[in-house]
C-alpha cells in the first residue's frame, strides 16, 4: 500500500510539472526550434557528459578510499550500472545500487558504502545551495521567477545545512543524540525509533573512515570538476538553439535551480520536474516569449541527452559484465550481495530493516 501512494504520489507530481511545463509553449516556435538546431553540437555535449560520469565516478573512489582502495574498472562498472538504475528504477530503489554492486567487488560492506553515497548528496547540496544563493545576488532584480528561485535556494539550505549540522553535533555528542533521537522518535514507535538511531549511528561511524588528507582532497577536486562541466556543458548546448544563448554564468545558475527542482519527488528520470525547474532557471535571463519555444525544446532534448547517455552507458557495461537487471534490481533489498557469505556480523539484517 505504502509502494502504491509513493507511486500516484510520484506521478501526480510529474503530471502537474508537465502540465506547468507546457502549459503556455508555442509549439509551432518549439517544432521549429527544433527543425533549425544545430544537432552536430550533441557531439561536445556528449564529450562533456563523458567527462562528467569519469568525475562523478573518481570523486566516488576517493571517498571509498578510507575503507578501500578500489580499481577502476569494478568502481567505473558500479558507478554506471549504478547511475542507470538510479534513473529507471521507481522510488528512488536505485540510491541502493551503487553501494550493492560495490559490495560484490571489494570488500566493502553495503551498510559503509551507503554511507558514502548520503554523503556525496549533503555535500552537493550545501554546495549548490550555497553557490545559487551567492550567484542571485547578481542576478538582476527584475528578472523573471527571482522571489521562486530564491525561496528554493533558501529552502534547500534549510535542509542540507540543517542536516550537515545535526551530523556534525551527532559526531560531537554521540550518545547523547542517539538517547535522544531513540526518545523522540519512540513516542511514534519504537521500531521507527531504532530505525532512524541505526542509520543516524551508521553515518556518524562512518565519517570516522573518511579518506585521508589527499583522497579528500581529491573527493572535492572532482566535486568541482563535476559541477564545472555540467554548468558549462549546459550552456555551450543552449547554442545549438536560436535565441538561446547562455553564458558560463547563466548556464552554471540555471544547473542549480535544475538541482534545486530535482529535490521534488517525481517519476523515474526525474520527468516533469527537471523540465520545469529548467523553464524556470532560463525565464531568468531571456524573454518568457523565447522560454515558451526554444526554451522548451531545449529542455526536452536535454533531458533525452542525459538519460540516452546514462542508461546507455551503463546498458552498455551490463552488457560487458555479462550482469541481469532484472538480478540486481530484485536483490536491492538484501542485505548480502550474491556470491558472497553474510559475515555474521548483522550487517545484512540491518540492512534489511534500512533498505
Amino acid at each position: 500500500m505504502k509502494r502504491f501512494v509513493q507511486l500516484v504520489v510520484s506521478l501526480g507530481i510529474t503530471a502537474v510539472c508537465f502540465w506547468w511545463t507546457f502549459r503556455h509553449t508555442n509549439w509551432g516556435e518549439m517544432i521549429e526550434s527544433l527543425r533549425t538546431a544545430r544537432w552536430w553540437m550533441l557531439l561536445p555535449y556528449a564529450g562533456v557528459l563523458f567527462g562528467i560520469h569519469i568525475a562523478r565516478t573518481l570523486r566516488w573512489g576517493a571517498l571509498l578510499s578510507g575503507m578501500e582502495k578500489v580499481k577502476f574498472g569494478p568502481l567505473n562498472e558500479a558507478s554506471a550500472i549504478g547511475f542507470m538504475m538510479l534513473l529507471v528504477l521507481p522510488f528512488r530503489l536505485g540510491e541502493f545500487a551503487r553501494p550493492f554492486l560495490i559490495a560484490e567487488r571489494s570488500s566493502i560492506r553495503r551498510s559503509a558504502a551507503m554511507t558514502t553515497v548520503v554523503f556525496e548528496r549533503i555535500v552537493d547540496g550545501i554546495l549548490i545551495a550555497v553557490l545559487l544563493r551567492v550567484l542571485l545576488f547578481f542576478v538582476p532584480e527584475h528578472a523573471n521567477s527571482l522571489a521562486i528561485v530564491t525561496a528554493g535556494a533558501n529552502l534547500m539550505f534549510a535542509v542540507f545545512g540543517s542536516g550537515f549540522v545535526f551530523l556534525l553535533i551527532a559526531r560531537w555528542q554521540h550518545d547523547r543524540t542517539l538517547r535522544a533521537l531513540r526518545a523522540v522518535f519512540g513516542l511514534v514507535s519504537p521500531r521507527v525509533a531504532e530505525k532512524v538511531v541505526y542509520i543516524v549511528d551508521g553515518f556518524v561511524g562512518a565519517l570516522k573512515q573518511l579518506p585521508d588528507g589527499k583522497n579528500l582532497a581529491l573527493f572535492f577536486l572532482m566535486t568541482a570538476a563535476y559541477w564545472v562541466l555540467n554548468g558549462w556543458g549546459m550552456s555551450l548546448f543552449a547554442g545549438a538553439f536560436d535565441s538561446l544563448h547562455l553564458t558560463f554564468f547563466e548556464g552554471f545558475v540555471l544547473l542549480a535551480v535544475l538541482v534545486c527542482g530535482l529535490m521534488i519527488p517525481a517519476g523515474p528520470g526525474s520527468a516533469g520536474t527537471f523540465h520545469a525547474a529548467i523553464l524556470l532557471g532560463l525565464s531568468l535571463f531571456v524573454d518568457q516569449s523565447v522560454v515558451n519555444g526554444p526554451g522548451v525544446a531545449y529542455a526536452n532534448v536535454l533531458w533525452i541527452a542525459q538519460m540516452a547517455q546514462q542508461i546507455g552507458f551503463g546498458l552498455i557495461i551490463l552488457v560487458v559484465s555479462k550482469r541481469s537487471f532484472g538480478d540486481i534490481a530484485g536483490k536491492l533489498g538484501d542485505g548480502t550481495p550474491p556470491d558472497k557469505p553474510n559475515t555474521g556480523d548483522g550487517d545484512g539484517d540491518k540492512l534489511k530493516v534500512q533498505a
